[in-house]
């Protein structure tokens, strides 16, 4: 399955960039991910991580890894385990500001794949992911935004 959206953010490109390589501040803006732990930040930007996330009223838990990083301009991040996917961020400069697009290619996990949700779950899915960019140029915007913290290895947790 596939998702495609893009948005424009009214924040310099490198902010947004730098906000989205920290993988704790996925909380923020998220919905459905409720815990990102064991996060391993490395000298040259890419990051790896562990995540529980919530879909169709089921857990998943998963590994993400950043596999190319390209600064301000491209990160694609891997799910091997959990829910099988590839996210590309793709970020461009547009008159001071900043368009983001995110393209996420992803299998659903097998106690999902029943035919009939399928449709059902592909919809969640697409309108999470313009929830996702929606609380990101919010974020951005309103220039509200936790720092990430050096405590990266403590599980953070949505209740």
């Amino acid at each position: 399955m596939k998702i495609r959206k893009s948005i424009r953010i009214d924040a310099p490109i490198d902010r947004v960039f730098e906000y989205l390589t920290h993988p704790q501040n996925l909380l923020e803006i998220w919905p459905s991910m409720v815990e990102v732990s064991n996060v391993t930040q490395k000298a040259d930007g890419t990051h790896s991580y562990d995540w529980v996330y919530k879909m169709a009223h089921m857990k998943f838990h998963g590994h993400s890894e950043t596999i190319e990083l390209e600064k301000n301009a491209r990160v694609v991040v891997r799910n091997d385990t959990g829910i099988p996917s590839t996210f590309i961020w793709t970020y461009a400069g547009e008159n001071g500001g900043t368009k983001l697009t995110v393209e996420v290619e992803y299998a659903l996990p097998i106690a999902l794949l029943d035919k009939l949700a399928e449709p059902f779950i592909s919809r969640l899915n697409d309108r999470e992911a313009e929830t996702l960019l929606e609380n990101l140029k919010l974020r951005m915007e309103t220039g509200a935004s936790k720092s990430a913290t050096s405590a990266a290895s403590t599980p953070v947790q949505r209740h």
